[in-house]
């Protein structure tokens, strides 16, 4: 899953992105609100961490710019406001949450699967396909039980297949959401590690993830 921080605050927008991606999350950055607003209009996200006060554009004014262009990314505003009015505001523009600063970046990332959740047939911390579960709290994967050692890559790939069962992903769509902006279109990076995934699956699962050819990958 791929989130754009929007934050003028360099350290804590790099510690950010250190956090998320220690957690397996693909991420991209913007220092000010028109950078992040024309990243969001441009890029495909699953979810955007979008600070208020910032250079060149607000966050409120971005929130309702995205809004009225038709995005419907999953909105979660960070400011240092903690006036209800405030609030208020931000959640009118469109935002889906609001996150006060200083916070725990356990509270961010508890509030980070919470908007995963609200995905259409995602209502819940645990993806399954039979008796494989995907916890995305604690970030393991069991198969009846037993643990299946994944690298962070490998379990991106493969939650975001189970979040898009019977559909056809292509590589374009897995580069997209699994991995950020430095990585070229061009590489085998996705072939690479999706051979190892299925190496580390039971054939039973392995099999499962379809090669369809000319288009890209499906989880039947």
């Amino acid at each position: 899953m791929k989130i754009l921080i929007v934050e003028d605050e360099i350290k804590l927008n790099k510690a950010l992105a250190v956090g998320l991606q220690n957690h397996g999350y693909a991420v991209e950055s913007a220092f000010d609100g028109e950078e992040g607003e024309k990243l969001a209009r441009i890029n495909t996200y699953d979810l955007i961490l979008l600070d208020v006060m910032m250079p060149k554009r607000d966050g409120v004014e971005v929130c309702k710019n995205l809004r009225k262009a038709g995005k419907t990314t999953p909105i979660l505003m960070l400011t240092a406001k903690d006036a209800i009015e405030d609030r208020v505001n931000g959640l009118d523009a469109g935002a889906d949450d609001y996150l006060i600063k200083p916070f725990a970046f356990e509270e961010l990332i508890a509030r980070v699967r919470t908007l995963f959740r609200r995905a259409p047939l995602t209502s819940t911390d645990v993806l399954e396909l039979d008796d494989l579960h995907l916890d995305t709290r604690t970030q393991r994967v069991t198969i009846s039980t037993k643990e299946v050692e994944l690298t962070l890559r490998e379990y991106a790939l493969l939650e975001y297949f189970l979040r898009n069962k019977d559909t056809v992903l292509t590589r374009g769509d897995l580069l997209e959401h699994v991995w950020d902006i430095n990585y070229d279109s061009l590489s085998n990076v996705v072939d690479v590690h999706l051979k190892n995934l299925r190496k580390k699956l039971p054939k039973k699962y392995a099999s499962r993830i379809k090669t369809i050819w000319g288009k890209g990958y499906k989880l039947v």
